[in-house]
């Protein structure tokens, strides 16, 4: 078995034992298991699924992300991931997250852009050398 866990900027999301790992790769799909070499990778956008040690197969939506396989211990680090038992659910999850992340960051971009206007009319009202700008 192997020790995996599945970082998320806020929590972890996964820390369990497993004893197999399947995931995608900028090279493609592969597969991990305990006795297999170390190992790291930049993982593209895509699911990474898991048998736990009940022999149940489980499903992580990822946005990307860093694996590193040391030993007996797998380790992912990702901004943004959903877990799931069944693909289509899972599917469903992973478009109710991300259009909520879209609208945090509408709503960031929006006040940025507020920001930079506010600094730009600030900037023009400030008088250089006794003249306006």
């Amino acid at each position: 078995m192997m020790a995996l866990r599945i970082f998320l900027a806020s929590e972890i999301l996964v820390d369990e034992k497993a004893a197999a790992i399947r995931a995608e790769g900028r090279n493609g799909s592969f597969g991990l298991l305990p006795r297999h070499v170390d190992f790291v990778t930049a993982l593209t956008p895509g699911i990474l699924s898991f048998v736990d040690e009940k022999g149940k197969e489980i499903f992580v939506a990822v946005d990307g992300g860093i694996l590193v396989k040391t030993g007996k211990d797998v380790r992912v680090s990702t901004r943004h991931g959903v877990r799931g038992l069944d693909l289509g659910k899972l599917e469903k999850m992973v478009q109710e997250s991300f259009r909520a992340l879209d609208e945090r960051e509408k709503m960031t971009r929006s006040a940025m852009a507020r920001l930079e206007a506010d600094f730009i009319r600030d900037l023009m009202e400030t008088e250089v050398g006794g003249e306006r700008w």
